[in-house]
């Protein structure tokens, strides 16, 4: 089948159609770095990685441009950097490096672009001088607004009534505004804050504007696909759509043709966030979890749909992993066959995303590579690994994936008692090599005896 895609905007799901399938266009809303990532966030890092993985299989790996941007001024970062007294590059520089590491330890391929506000402050300045212009924002006491009547199309993506718009929004109903749903493009900067120079004085961009400069200087407009969040939704993604699209000489010509959202990610029934305190860090919980079983957690619901964030979801998906990686670590010994992930498997992905259905499809594979025999048995691990990689799993070797989480401590301990069983069993002491494997076996060590000598694993889950 097609690939097909839900578009928000037209609320339904539609063929995906390329306007170059040479040149496939993708942005995504990317990180303000301040702080630690929480498991949240990484939501749609990771579902959003599963597209571009599946768009380059379909498109060609060269063949699709992605760009995440970095926020990277902004009152957090600026607060920051004043309680540690240092340059706000300082505080950016650090905290992207920690999440480029974090994603990557959830197995998310680094974006084709990664543009950041700062180094694009050109463009942005660019753009805001063009919307004023064209007669779609205006200057008023050192502030350039977006002027929301100028586009007759102001709340289409979110289809919410301009009043209920205003109050989700929180505006700021300050006297220089036109119309209360008007938003800031330019800002004055505050004592101590970071500075540009401006037509309209210095000062600093609005959080909106940054996206529309760094998508179009990026990959220019219209872009194919325009993911994030359903909290960026509105106002950001409205005003986003709004900022480019008035930006531009052709309005024909639109800002992206699929607009796509994942849904939130919850704990305790609450959406996560820093401001409620209910957040899971993604650098503590990879430090408790392989990051591949987080990456399962993460998409064991469909994409648009809450996921309910627990301890017992990601135990559940390290088990699922350890299936699968059972099944690899039972045929160590075949060479997998180069082939294509199945049709079923990829028609599943293409409905959508549909990592639901699509992990169903990875554990038949399994299960056929568990029952395979002679030759097949290589087509089926060939098919396994095929699919699972273009999913981001089953990258890892199986036995370390198996060993992982064991201690220094551990491993001692089993190379002793393991040394201390081949003497008792080089005695006939056969009382006392019972009792070492019962000892192993209270470790959950399981001891394969062999030609050449004894080796150990970790037991798989049941």
């Amino acid at each position: 089948m097609a690939l097909t895609l839900y578009d928000t905007m037209a609320r339904e799901k539609r063929p995906f159609v390329p306007k170059d399938p040479a040149r496939v266009t993708m942005y995504v809303c990317g990180p303000t770095v301040y702080n630690y990532a929480h498991i949240g966030n990484a939501r749609p890092v990771v579902v959003f990685d599963v597209l571009f993985r599946l768009l380059r299989h379909l498109y060609g790996e060269n063949a699709v441009i992605y760009a995440a941007n970095v926020t990277d001024v902004d009152d957090k970062i600026n607060k920051k950097a004043a309680e540690e007294g240092v340059a706000i590059d300082v505080i950016t520089d650090r905290y992207l490096a920690i999440y480029n590491d974090d994603m990557a330890t959830l197995g998310a391929l680094r974006p084709t672009h990664q543009p950041r506000a700062t180094q694009t402050m050109d463009a942005i300045i660019a753009m805001i001088g063009e919307l004023v212009r064209n007669n779609a924002a205006y200057a008023a006491e050192g502030h350039v607004l977006f002027n929301t009547q100028a586009y007759s199309d102001y709340g289409k993506l979110s289809r919410q009534p301009l009043e209920d718009m205003i109050a989700g929004a929180r505006v700021d109903v300050a006297p220089y505004k036109q119309h209360p749903a008007d938003f800031v493009l330019w800002k004055p900067s505050k004592e101590n804050e970071p500075v540009w120079d401006s037509p309209w004085g210095p000062g600093r961009p609005g959080w909106h504007i940054e996206c529309s400069a760094m998508i179009e200087r990026t990959l220019g407009l219209p872009i194919d696909i325009h993911g994030g969040g359903i909290d960026l939704l509105f106002p950001h993604h409205e005003n986003e759509m709004a900022q480019g699209v008035c930006a531009g000489h052709d309005h024909s010509q639109g800002y992206a043709n699929y607009w796509m959202h994942n849904g939130f990610l919850n704990m305790a029934s609450e959406k996560m966030s820093k401001s409620l305190g209910n957040v899971a860090l993604v650098h503590d919980l990879i430090a408790q979890a392989p990051g591949e079983a987080l990456r399962w957690a993460l998409l064991v619901g469909h994409y648009r749909a809450p996921l309910e964030w627990t301890g017992e979801l990601i135990e559940q998906s390290k088990k699922a992993l350890d299936r699968l990686y059972g099944a690899l670590r039972r045929s160590s010994e075949v060479e997998a066959e180069e082939v294509a992930p199945p049709e079923a498997f990829l028609n599943a992905l293409q409905d959508d995303l549909n990592t639901p259905a699509a992990f169903a499809e990875l554990f038949a594979l399994g299960s056929k590579l568990e029952t395979a025999t002679g030759k097949g048995r290589a087509h089926a691990k060939g098919e396994l690994l095929a699919a699972a990689n273009l999913l981001g799993f089953l990258l890892g070797d199986p036995e370390a994936w198996f060993q992982a989480g064991v201690t220094d401590e551990l491993r001692e301990k089993v190379e002793a008692l393991i040394v201390q069983r081949v003497e008792a069993r080089a005695a006939k002491d056969w009382a006392a090599a019972d009792r070492i494997r019962d000892e192993l076996t209270a470790l959950n060590i399981e001891v394969m005896d062999g030609p050449t000598g004894a080796t150990w694993r970790i037991k798989e889950a049941n």
